[in-house]
């Protein structure tokens, strides 16, 4: 190459390498519009979406709020609250200014409900934003669709949300630390007491006191065996058409006196129906949380983490990061028509145009749902959970394909049965066979959360005769109320009304936290700690632990957030007769003593006899000589079984990290031994080995480990007692 053409070349490229490196200074000079979220992980998955013209930071949620060391509400003015910055939101603030500044315009994007727009309006207020600018951005999932679409409706700051938001705030707080003071100086420092998880520990506490009151009635049953070509069962119905109960063993004595067990019993009448049944609705919060408590054992909390993981964004390689769910705070059942479409060509695809629902369903709300967001569903069901199986954990992986099965059965056709019922029939006395045959499986093939089977009966015309081979007569004890789980709490608290999405998770922590339930197993047990909260709180603050009362507040917050109710005003409606009750309280509840007991052992390191306190977190053994003597040791249930490994130890009742019940050897880690159910001070007849209880819904059966041995339900106050 000629040495005039190689200067030319490298004059050339210098001009443009200069070029290049001028034209990026110009763009780092160009003011960008700023993007202020709560997350984080959201901050980064938007900021891909919307390109370098955009710059995003999160908030870190809220960044003003209530102080800690005082009520912080003025209440002779209007209950005007006194906000300041969050302890160690220093930085964030710093930040959050210092962009601001820099920003051509700022954007808020914090979460879609009262918490996010509060969020919104407070960091427009440490900003110095314009209340009246149209710079609040919201959207229901984390998709460059739905993100981009949303910038382009900016809107107002929504102050009838965000007096809803502080209505709650403001009167949570008066009563919290008006009540907390009043627990502290009378019961024992560290208690706390407000209005949901008021209403959450009574809920707890009735149901315990309705099990402690509960009577079993005797019932009983008979199980019958037919033939006719091949062999069925059934189960005795009535007499003369009508239904009939067997209280006790003489009715069932009687009963069979007036039938012939040898002769024939007449196929009487016979009843066939095709019988459809429908999907559910996808999940709201509330359902979410429940379904997820109860095929996957986690708790509220665990659920609600994961939900937020998955809603912010997950990174899918090349496809960059996206969120998978929609936002996951909602008690609407709504799907927008666009998920609609893309479900119906999805499943047309997957599963054929049979199992896709001609036209969509629209599920009904509750009464006092709010409707401002769609229900929690994948942004896209062509993510299915198996093509995610990389990019998941175990548990994001069983909760997204749980959001994901049940969105998509919703969106398909009904389950169809074939069913079909005989009354068999013999001097009047009346058994009947039921059958059931699936004869489409319709949604049933992504999602069933009744799982039914198949029974099959053999074809029988009325008038034919069938031959009964063997009855089996039952004794049975009813049952208590089942204690609340976490998901029949969720439940129970919808149900009535009280709390809202985002509360649920938090009131059953807040519970367990301070000790005043705690979980055995699944089942949420009241403490001794618990019931004398709630007992004062009852007594002399009737309205904070009734559901109608806080039911009745949450629909007057959802009238201020319409703007048809002010929010001052709602506040002062509940806190005026709270605040007579307070002044009684105060003046009438006696200093409750909560009493050492003796432990009946004495202290190994001074002698002294040790007595069991409560604490903080229930109850534990300590010396009685503190504070000289600071020696504690944890209370252990001993359940009277030796230890059918070593012969030497006793077995003891324990929990697991996770506060899953279990028994061991005391002479751990001597002697191994651990078992999930109850050892008893039995062995098996057939091997020897050690007997074991287990829990049923008909009662507590005792049974082998190695499984060829069992006995059927021990009678019912047994049962009550195993549940204590």
């Amino acid at each position: 190459m000629p040495a005039t053409t190689k200067k030319a070349t490298k004059k050339t490229t210098a001009t443009k390498s200069a070029a290049k490196t001028k034209a990026k200074r110009k763009r780092s000079k160009v003011k960008k519009d700023l993007v202020i979220v709560e997350s984080p992980a959201k901050a980064h998955t938007i900021e891909k979406y919307l390109g370098r013209k955009y710059h995003v930071i999160a908030s870190k949620g809220h960044i003003r709020d209530l102080p800690k060391s005082q009520m912080g509400v003025d209440i002779e003015n209007d209950y005007k609250p006194k906000y300041i910055s969050i302890r160690g939101k220093g930085d964030t603030i710093k930040e959050l200014k210092s962009e601001a500044k820099k920003a051509n315009k700022v954007y808020l994007a914090s979460d879609p409900d009262r918490e996010g727009e509060a969020i919104a309006w407070h960091v427009a207020h440490v900003l110095g934003l314009d209340e009246k600018e149209q710079n609040r951005v919201t959207f229901n999932e984390v998709t460059k669709d739905a993100v981009k679409e949303a910038f382009n409706h900016a809107r107002t700051i929504d102050m009838d949300t965000v007096d809803a938001q502080q209505a709650r705030r403001v009167l949570d707080r008066l009563v919290g630390y008006s009540l907390s003071p009043i627990l502290w100086s009378k019961v024992k420092k560290g208690l706390s007491a407000g209005r949901v998880q008021s209403v959450a520990l009574k809920l707890v506490i009735d149901r315990e006191k309705e099990i402690k009151a509960f009577k079993p009635k005797e019932y009983w049953t008979i199980e019958a065996e037919f033939e006719k070509d091949k062999k069925f069962q059934g189960s005795f119905y009535g007499v003369k058409g009508k239904k009939t109960e067997l209280p006790d063993n003489d009715a069932v004595q009687d009963l069979l006196k007036q039938f012939d067990k040898k002769q024939p019993f007449e196929v009487a009448k016979v009843v066939k129906r095709e019988v459809r049944r429908q999907a559910a609705a996808p999940f709201t919060t509330s359902t979410l949380q429940q379904e997820a408590n109860r095929r996957l054992n986690f708790r509220t909390s665990k659920t609600m983490n994961i939900a937020q993981h998955l809603y912010e964004g997950v990174s899918l390689g090349k496809e960059g990061t996206v969120g998978l769910i929609t936002y996951m705070r909602t008690d609407s059942k709504r799907v927008s028509p666009v998920a609609t479409a893309e479900a119906a060509k999805f499943i047309n695809e997957e599963y054929g145009e049979a199992f896709a629902a001609k036209k969509q369903r629209h599920f009904k709300n509750q009464e006092d749902a709010q409707d401002a967001h769609e229900a929690i569903r994948p942004t896209s069901v062509y993510r299915t959970p198996k093509s995610l199986e990389s990019v998941l954990t175990r548990d994001e992986l069983r909760l997204y394909s749980l959001i994901w099965s049940r969105f998509v059965a919703s969106e398909m056709t009904p389950a169809v049965f074939d069913t079909v019922r005989y009354d068999l029939v013999q001097n009047e006395v009346c058994f009947r066979a039921s059958g059931s045959v699936m004869k489409f499986a319709g949604f049933t093939k992504v999602y069933d959360n009744r799982a039914e089977k198949n029974v099959t009966l053999p074809v029988l015309e009325e008038g034919d005769q069938v031959k009964l081979t063997k009855s089996d007569n039952k004794q049975h004890f009813t049952q208590p109320p089942a204690r609340y789980t976490e998901a029949s709490l969720v439940r129970a608290l919808e149900e009535n009304g009280v709390g809202r999405p985002s509360t649920y998770a938090p009131t059953i922590q807040n519970i367990q936290t301070r000790n005043y339930v705690k979980l055995e197993g699944r089942a949420i047990v009241p403490t001794e700690l618990g019931e004398i909260v709630d007992g004062l709180v009852e007594q002399f603050f009737p309205d904070i632990t009734s559901v109608d009362y806080t039911a009745k507040l949450e629909s007057d917050l959802d009238e201020v957030e319409d703007g048809k109710k002010d929010w001052a005003a709602v506040v002062d409606q509940y806190y005026k007769p709270f605040s007579k009750e307070l002044e009684k309280a105060d003046s009438e509840i006696q200093k409750i003593q909560i009493k050492d007991q003796p432990a009946g052992f004495d202290c190994e390191i001074c002698g002294a006899p040790m007595v069991i306190k409560m604490g903080r977190y229930g109850k534990f053994y300590g010396c009685s000589r503190f504070p000289d003597c600071h020696h504690t040791q944890a209370i252990v249930k001993k359940v009277g079984v030796t230890c059918p490994k070593c012969g030497q130890g006793e077995i003891l009742e324990k929990k697991s990290k996770r506060g899953r019940k279990f028994y061991g050897c005391s002479r751990y880690p001597d002697c191994d031994f651990v078992s999930w159910d109850k050892p008893i001070a039995r062995n098996c007849p057939n091997d020897g080995h050690f007997l074991v209880e287990k829990k049923r819904k008909d009662g507590i059966i005792v049974q082998c480990p190695n499984g060829d041995y069992k006995e059927e339900p021990q009678a019912e106050s047994e049962a009550v007692s195993g549940q204590e």
